[in-house]
C-alpha cells in the first residue's frame, strides 16, 4: 500500500531548515514544530520542537491524547477536547488556537495549522498532521527589530505588494484571531517553509479564500449587526471631522 499523503500540505518530521535563498531569520523568532495524529488508536507523533514547547527533552515522553489535553490551559481544555472529538468523527483536520501550559508552568499561546492525512490508495482519511506555531513573546522588541531587518533585506519590493500582503494578514487575523504582527510571522514562516516569495503566497491565498465555504448564517448575521451598529461604539472625538 502506498504511504498516506496530505493534499496541499507540506509536512516535515522536525522543523525544516531555512529554504535556500530565503534567509534564516524567521525561525529565530517564530517557534514552530510539527505533529502527526493518527485516528486509528489515537496515536500522536511530536517533533523535537513540540516536545520542547511543552517542557520535555526530545524522546523522553510518548505523546498521548491524555497528555496533550493535560497541558491545555484549563479555560481552553474542553474546547480543544471537543475539536479533537470532531476531528476523530468527521475526518477533518485538527486545527485550533489555544493556550497550553509547559512543565514549568509557563503559559504559551499557540495556533495549530493542520491538514488531513489521506491514504493515497484508498482515499481514506487516516489522521491529521501539521504544525504547532508558538506565538508566545511575539511582541518582544528585539524580535520586532529582527522582523524589520528581514523586511528591509529580503523583501525590498514589499511596498509594491502591500495590498495583497495586508489582505492576507487580515484573513489570518480573522480566522485565527491573532494580531497583525503574529499574522505576518505566520505568513512569513509559510513563505520560508515553501520557498515561495511572500507576495506570491499572499496573492494566491487571497485568490483561494474565495473558494472556501461561505460563513454560517449565524456568523454573517452577527457581522451584519456589527457593521450596522459599529458607529455607535466610536467615541465622539474619533468620529467624522476629527483630526488627530
Amino acid at each position: 500500500m502506498q504511504q498516506p499523503k496530505q493534499p496541499g500540505a507540506t509536512f516535515t518530521a522536525t522543523r525544516s531548515q531555512p529554504a535556500s535563498g530565503t534567509g534564516g531569520a524567521a525561525h529565530t523568532y517564530l517557534n514552530v514544530g510539527s505533529f502527526r495524529f493518527w485516528f486509528d488508536g489515537e496515536r500522536w507523533e511530536w517533533s523535537d520542537e513540540v516536545a520542547r514547547m511543552h517542557g520535555y527533552e526530545p524522546g523522553t515522553v510518548a505523546p498521548t491524547t491524555k497528555l496533550m489535553l493535560s497541558h491545555k490551559h484549563p479555560d481552553d481544555r474542553e474546547r480543544v477536547r471537543d475539536l479533537l472529538h470532531h476531528a476523530l468523527h468527521s475526518g477533518e483536520s485538527f486545527s485550533s488556537r489555544h493556550r497550553f501550559v509547559d512543565t514549568s508552568g509557563g503559559v504559551h499561546e499557540a495556533i495549530v495549522v493542520a491538514d488531513r492525512i489521506v491514504d493515497a490508495e484508498s482515499g481514506a482519511v487516516r489522521g491529521t498532521s501539521g504544525f504547532y506555531i508558538d506565538l508566545t513573546g511575539t511582541f518582544d522588541q528585539a524580535r520586532h527589530e529582527s522582523r524589520q531587518e528581514v523586511l528591509d533585506e529580503a523583501l525590498p519590493d514589499l511596498f509594491e505588494n502591500r495590498a495583497a500582503i495586508e489582505q492576507a494578514k487580515g484573513v489570518m487575523m480573522a480566522v485565527y484571531r491573532v494580531s497583525p504582527d503574529q499574522a505576518f510571522r505566520v505568513l512569513q514562516w509559510r513563505s520560508q517553509e515553501t520557498n515561495i516569495k511572500l507576495r506570491t503566497l499572499a496573492k494566491q491565498l487571497i485568490r483561494e479564500v474565495g473558494n472556501l465555504p461561505a460563513t454560517s448564517a449565524a456568523v454573517q448575521s452577527q457581522f451584519d449587526h456589527l457593521l450596522l451598529t459599529i458607529h455607535e461604539q466610536i467615541p465622539p472625538e474619533d468620529g467624522p471631522g476629527h483630526h488627530s
